[in-house]
């Protein structure tokens, strides 16, 4: 039956995908909710954690990426409890779905509705953003995208005060595996000044691989209707360089090129995953820029400048150079 359920989840990557687990496993998916004058910003992230010792947790971690502060909130793992035909799950008196969330927290409660969601598009041998590395049993953390870009409606209560979220913007992600890379870079926006319909997700990452390691990247630029995808399965070629606080990347097809240039802001400390353990620390920020550029056959497509991004920068990252 497990595996089954696992099969069932692997062409479903926004589904769970950890039946049968009991150790050195973690999953989590990520909301992010901007407000329509994006003067609130939130990260909701439900999961579940299994360590090497058989302990087992479930969390909802929430960050207000304004005030760079978060709170994390731990549950008994029965309370978790995902459905194995689609994607949807409860945890405690929580609700998730690709509909909606419903929040019943200490601090934090309410209800949103995600319309009009930008699934990321299912291909022959590639049921999501990793490509054919989603059939590799053996990858240290496997990412999963939900939504590129949805429309939000509902409100939340926040420690007594009234979150207006009706007319904002929401992206929803996911990664399940047993720990974070050793080092990464992640940005994401949808909120580019440009006038398009645009969400840019970007991310590079050092990736053991039987022994040794390579540095591996997907992005994906949805941009009116059309995915621009780079990722190192395609053939891309891609040029990271740090500099201060300025993060610089050019990806590369035959036919299309994507700059970005994004600038770190201050940040919020989250809990991570190592060996299936949220024992780990990173930092991300939900008030960061960025900028970016896609040209296709030489011609400029688009150029936008966005605001209200996330960005991490983590772990060793100079071996990503």
């Amino acid at each position: 039956m497990h595996l089954l359920r696992r099969w069932h989840a692997l062409w479903n990557p926004d589904m769970y995908h950890g039946w049968g687990r009991q150790r050195r496993y973690f999953e989590g998916w990520y909301f992010k909710l901007v407000s329509a004058d994006e003067q609130v910003a939130l990260a909701v992230i439900p999961g579940i954690s299994m360590a090497e010792n058989g302990d087992k947790h479930a969390f909802i971690q929430v960050m207000d990426g304004k005030t760079c502060t978060a709170t994390y909130h731990r549950f008994v793992a029965e309370t978790f409890r995902p459905d194995p035909r689609k994607f949807e799950f409860r945890l405690g008196a929580n609700f998730f779905s690709k509909e909606k969330l419903l929040l019943d927290l200490p601090g934090l409660s309410g209800e949103i509705r995600f319309k009009n969601p930008t699934p990321w598009p299912k291909m022959l041998g590639a049921p999501g953003i990793m490509g054919w590395y989603s059939f590799v049993p053996f990858m240290e953390c496997f990412h999963g995208i939900v939504s590129m870009q949805h429309d939000l409606i509902g409100t939340l209560s926040l420690n007594g005060k009234t979150l207006d979220f009706t007319g904002g913007k929401g992206y929803s992600e996911k990664d399940w595996g047993r720990s974070f890379p050793r080092a990464y870079v992640w940005m994401q926006s949808n909120h580019f000044n440009s006038g398009n319909q645009a969400s840019l997700m970007a991310s590079v990452a050092h990736i053991p691989w039987l022994g040794s390691y390579f540095i591996g990247f997907i992005s994906g630029l949805w941009l009116d209707g059309r995915l621009f995808r780079f990722a190192t399965y395609t053939g891309a070629k891609q040029r990271l360089e740090l500099t201060g606080d300025s993060v610089s990347l050019i990806f590369k097809n035959p036919k299309s090129e994507l700059r970005i240039l994004a600038k770190q802001a201050p940040g919020t400390a989250l809990q991570s995953p190592i060996s299936g353990e949220m024992t780990g620390k990173i930092n991300e920020s939900l008030q960061a820029t960025i900028q970016a550029e896609l040209l296709e056959n030489g011609w400029r497509i688009f150029e936008g400048s966005a605001q209200t991004a996330g960005l991490e920068v983590a772990g060793d990252v100079k071996i990503l150079l």
